[in-house]
């Protein structure tokens, strides 16, 4: 139909390509059998143990070996821990009585995208791709070197796979850090953005990595478990990341204990209270809600008798998610609606917020972005979390 349900890409553009008769969707795996190269991008989440949930990968490939001919080309990009390409796809795709390297060909290359980033667009980001053999490597090399500027070979599926961990716990555990120096500093009634700030002076050695409310998106807030689980194969405790992602995972529980004591100071109980929630997107400024720490403080601020009420202008309603059935829709943002709320909660800094109107209208705000750090009249009202 070409209707777009991504922000960053347009409708228009799709349209476009579908009037040229260069792009088509379609349900029918039958297709598969007609093209050249198959990329595979489904979701890799975790289960109720949180552990890896490998099952639309596992889907994908049982449908894809159906249909697999002589010559083709799988990449897959689903982030994932070392040794499912190899493990998992190849295997199933033998079975066929076809060889690898030689009959067809299979790749990992990582996704790399930063949404809401207009600084960089998919041509612009190296792709680093690995495969099964060199031939396959040099037949994925030549796929992507049409698609991006810069494409960075690594010697196998497993390296390729470990980059993609590499980067997103790399960024998991930077967080995890400053989120428990913000919950230190708070105890010092210090402001830990002041901190950041003055640290970030330092032209050597130091990068900044801010505090929120918990991790969110479809990569980081689950990369470590998935490396954790395989370490856990070969013996071996990776005790840093896991600490990391139980601090991450904690915030959530962090910032609810924030509104209690702000409600608590102004003679009012966090059960029956209402409280607007300001972004429901895991980033300012998109509509991504995948793992969003905004769903987990619903659920605990509505197991705690809390009436919630959220706005974020890229998410109308939350729809039914695996973990999540709230049935809620973005209400409109007015003077009326800030002014009966006992707690305006800012989880995602969207630019579209007017903060100082906001801060002005509410009777407290729990602010876990620092979007109200220029606000120089009501601070009285801003409690910082």
């Amino acid at each position: 139909k070409g209707k777009s349900y991504i922000k960053h890409i347009h409708s228009n553009r799709i349209k476009q390509l579908i009037e040229k008769n260069r792009f088509q969707a379609t349900s029918d795996y039958s297709y598969l059998k007609e093209v050249d190269c198959i990329i595979i991008c489904v979701p890799t989440p975790l289960n109720t143990k949180r552990e890896p949930d490998l099952s639309y990968i596992q889907d994908t490939t049982n449908i894809i070996a159906k249909y697999l001919k002589k010559g083709q080309l799988i990449s897959l990009e689903s982030t994932t821990y070392p040794g499912t390409t190899r493990e998992i796809l190849l295997p199933k795709f033998e079975k066929r009585g076809l060889k690898v390297g030689k009959d067809f060909f299979l790749i990992f290359s990582p996704e790399r995208e930063d949404p809401g980033n207009s600084r960089y667009n998919p041509r612009d980001i190296p792709k680093v791709v690995g495969g099964i053999t060199p031939q396959c490597t040099k037949i994925g090399e030549t796929l992507y070197e049409q698609i991006v500027d810069q494409v960075v070979v690594v010697s196998s599926t497993e390296v390729a796979e470990f980059t993609k961990l590499l980067e997103n716990i790399f960024r998991a555990i930077n967080i995890a850090l400053v989120n428990e120096l913000k919950m230190l500093a708070d105890k010092m009634k210090l402001d830990i953005w002041e901190v950041i700030e003055a640290a970030s002076t330092k032209p050597f050695g130091f990068m900044p990595f801010y505090p929120g409310p918990g991790l969110g998106g479809h990569c980081i807030p689950i990369d470590p478990f998935y490396l954790a689980w395989k370490a856990k194969e070969l013996n071996f405790g990776t005790h840093f990341i896991e600490l990391a992602g139980e601090v991450n995972t904690n915030m959530p529980n962090y910032i609810v204990s924030k509104i209690t004591d702000a409600l608590n100071k102004n003679e009012k109980c966090l059960k029956n209270s209402k409280i607007l929630i300001l972004g429901i997107a895991y980033k300012k400024d998109t509509d991504d809600i995948r793992e969003s720490p905004a769903l987990e403080l619903i659920k605990i601020l509505k197991e705690k008798g809390v009436k919630i009420y959220y706005n974020d202008p890229y998410v109308n309603q939350i729809p039914k998610l695996r973990k999540y059935d709230f049935n809620l829709k973005s209400s409109p943002l007015s003077k009326n609606l800030l002014k009966r709320m006992d707690v305006v909660l800012i989880v995602t800094d969207h630019s579209s917020y007017n903060y100082e109107w906001i801060v002005e209208n509410s009777k407290l705000i729990v602010d876990t972005r620092n979007a109200t750090s220029n606000i120089k009249i009501n601070k009285h009202k801003i409690i910082k979390a």
